[in-house]
């Protein structure tokens, strides 16, 4: 008898994962990874005659790491990691984070190192972060999450971190983007594969399995396996806009529109990312033939690019010139656009990151103030 349904699923996108994670690997260094012969996505028949995986010790075995908050999103993330990785000669090992931001939250990250040791994953580590200001709570949370978790991939030489957000999730970050009217790049929502670069990878250190796994299954794979979780307070508290848009605005749209309401968000998520990448690429191409010798941004040939493609271009001058991505919004270069469409000889434009923006003899020059 095989194993539960929901127990499948998430161990089917998990191996899905790993495989790519392997590949990239190899592409990136050239070389047969320890105990897999080339060309090959399963163990080498020695390896399996002698009833392991692979033939070396395990640090030369690459390691994937699995974020986890003892949830029930990671938590099921961290048991298909689990069963997967050792089958394809990977470590597997977890990271938690104790954001310090609920009374008891070093004991809870105590219990996740203990969840996660009980599924044999090595090494298991509690990270402790200070949470910021900038940007409001959830932001904050956000930053110092990912930036414990860079440090800790960098320092035990993880080619990947696994991050447990689920078709559900996705739904929500598309409608997030919609609200904040931020174009097409905020409705493709999360990236399957993002961020910082894994050790020995020149591919995106962070993966996501569950994307297109519901959080019901997810939850259900817990369940089925006897996997005790834990259900953040913050996840219901209408103080935060995710939450509120997880327990009321998403249930009204189905109510008012019918079942298939978070599929239909995926599938613009995807789709919106594939339209995207295009209109970046092209706007990557535009910059170099929009630029003069001395490498300043003419006006003339700005104005004659799409606006689609025009304003990527000048996102990426203002970001290049130090503006910080995250604080950079629609309206911001809906203004320095309005300097090569509807010039009228308006003042510099100031831009976060005291990054200010001028139109000059035929230029736009961006620079920090």
């Amino acid at each position: 008898m095989g194993p539960h349904p929901a127990v499948a699923a998430i161990r089917l996108a998990v191996r899905r994962v790993l495989h790519d994670v392997l590949t990239d690997l190899t592409q990136h260094t050239g070389q047969t990874l320890p105990g897999r012969r080339a060309g090959s996505e399963t163990p080498s028949s020695e390896a399996r005659g002698r009833g392991r995986t692979a033939l070396v010790t395990d640090g030369d075995r690459p390691l994937v790491l699995v974020a986890c908050s003892g949830g029930a999103d990671s938590m099921a993330l961290a048991s298909a990691l689990a069963f997967e990785a050792p089958k394809l000669g990977l470590r597997a090992g977890g990271i938690t984070v104790d954001h310090g931001l609920q009374a008891g939250s070093d004991l809870r990250a105590a219990e996740v190192v203990a969840r996660l040791t009980a599924l044999q994953l090595d090494p298991v580590e509690s990270v402790a972060v200070r949470v910021g200001r900038d940007g409001g709570p959830e932001a904050a949370a956000r930053d110092a999450r990912y930036a414990a978790l860079d440090e800790a991939a960098e320092r035990l030489g993880a080619a990947a971190v696994l991050l447990g957000h689920t078709r559900d999730d996705q739904a929500e970050t598309v409608l997030l983007g919609l609200a904040r009217g931020s174009g097409i790049r905020s409705l493709s929502g999360m990236a399957e594969k993002s961020g910082g670069t894994g050790a020995g990878s020149g591919t995106g250190r962070y993966r996501r399995p569950f994307l297109d796994v519901d959080r019901q299954t997810a939850r259900k794979a817990c369940m089925a396996q006897s996997l005790a979780v834990w259900d953040d307070p913050h996840n219901a508290d209408p103080a935060y806009t995710r939450s509120r848009l997880r327990h009321e605005g998403l249930p009204a749209l189905e109510k008012a529109l019918g079942k298939g309401v978070v599929e239909a968000l995926a599938r613009t998520a995807q789709l919106s990312r594939d339209d995207a990448d295009a209109l970046d690429a092209w706007a990557a191409q535009a910059d170099v033939s929009v630029r003069d010798e001395a490498g300043q941004l003419e006006c003339a040939k700005l104005y004659a690019l799409p606006p689609a493609v025009r304003r990527r271009v000048l996102r990426r001058a203002v970001v290049a010139a130090g503006s910080p991505a995250g604080s950079l919004f629609a309206r911001h270069i809906e203004e320095v656009d309005r300097l090569i469409t509807g010039w009228r000889g308006q003042r510099a434009i100031n831009l976060p990151g005291r990054v200010e923006a001028q139109r000059q003899g035929g230029r736009l020059v961006i620079r920090q103030g």
